[in-house]
């Protein structure tokens, strides 16, 4: 199977990104929002973090791109998660939704559903919230995962024809689902994402910065995840653990090249087996 994208494609949207600096609204979990404010600002993008109802809407509208994190989703924050989802389809704003720890607990798994209805441009998370939120597990260990991504292929695709959406499943290997069924895998990365508060979240806030770029959710999601995962192999090489790693990778974010994406990228197409090309 030939892949779909060149890693060059994703080395310019990257350039793309820097030029315009898209403005990228953030409604997303007490816990990670300076992290995902620094994340944006360091590969280019401006972050703005406009989460209360009444004005969630009208940022929106306005805004290059929206996230939806439901990390700690409290009652004003779903209001203005809905409020913010109806102006962004209005407007045409390409929007990423994280449905975090989807499964067990009932308030968030409600509301992705719901959220997931209103065809977002991309559906980000991990196998276990994936799984979940196509109708195939009850959900990880809180926000971390319990299966491989590989587990969840299938129904990622499934998530992907229903809801219209680029499904991306986060783990050891990044797995990045089109609407029409078509997965690339991405192999870079390090363990040491999961070790600092809000790795996984703040990819979301990326995707809806490249989202911004192109009307192709699948190359926004595998550009973003791409550039991102290069940054963390890149950080990791002088990084001495977590809190190390997490300077490293905001300033690695900041200074990684184009030309740093299209040597270092590993992309690969996946078949309906499972298998990468």
């Amino acid at each position: 199977m030939a892949i779909r994208y060149a890693s060059s494609e994703c080395a310019a949207l990257l350039e793309e990104l820097r030029a315009r600096g898209p403005l990228v609204q953030s409604i997303t979990n007490t816990v990670v929002a300076n992290f995902t404010a620094n994340v944006l600002l360091a590969i280019g993008a401006a972050p703005a973090m406009v989460d209360i109802p009444e004005e969630a809407g009208q940022f929106a509208s306005v805004a290059s791109g929206v996230l939806i994190n439901l990390g700690t989703p409290t009652q004003e924050q779903r209001t203005a998660m809905v409020e913010a989802v109806q102006a962004a389809r209005a407007a045409k704003t390409p929007w990423v939704l994280d449905p975090v720890a989807v499964g067990s607990l009932t308030v968030r798994t409600q509301l992705a559903h719901q959220l997931a209805a209103q065809h977002p441009t991309i559906i980000r998370g991990n196998a276990s919230e994936i799984l979940a939120l196509a109708g195939a597990g009850s959900g990880g260990r809180g926000v971390d995962s319990t299966e491989d991504p590989s587990f969840a292929i299938e129904s990622a695709r499934q998530l992907a024809v229903s809801s219209g959406s680029a499904v991306a499943v986060s783990g050891a290997v990044d797995l990045l689902v089109g609407p029409d069924g078509h997965t690339v895998s991405v192999t870079n990365g390090d363990a040491l994402l999961t070790r600092v508060t809000g790795g996984g979240c703040a990819l979301g806030a990326v995707m809806a910065a490249f989202a911004s770029l192109t009307d192709d959710a699948l190359l926004a999601a595998t550009a973003a995840t791409g550039v991102y995962t290069v940054a963390a192999e890149q950080a990791a090489t002088q990084a001495h653990g977590p809190g190390s790693f997490a300077m490293e990778f905001l300033d690695r974010l900041a200074s990684i090249t184009p030309d740093d994406v299209v040597t270092t990228l590993s992309l690969r197409s996946v078949d309906m087996s499972g298998h990468s090309r």
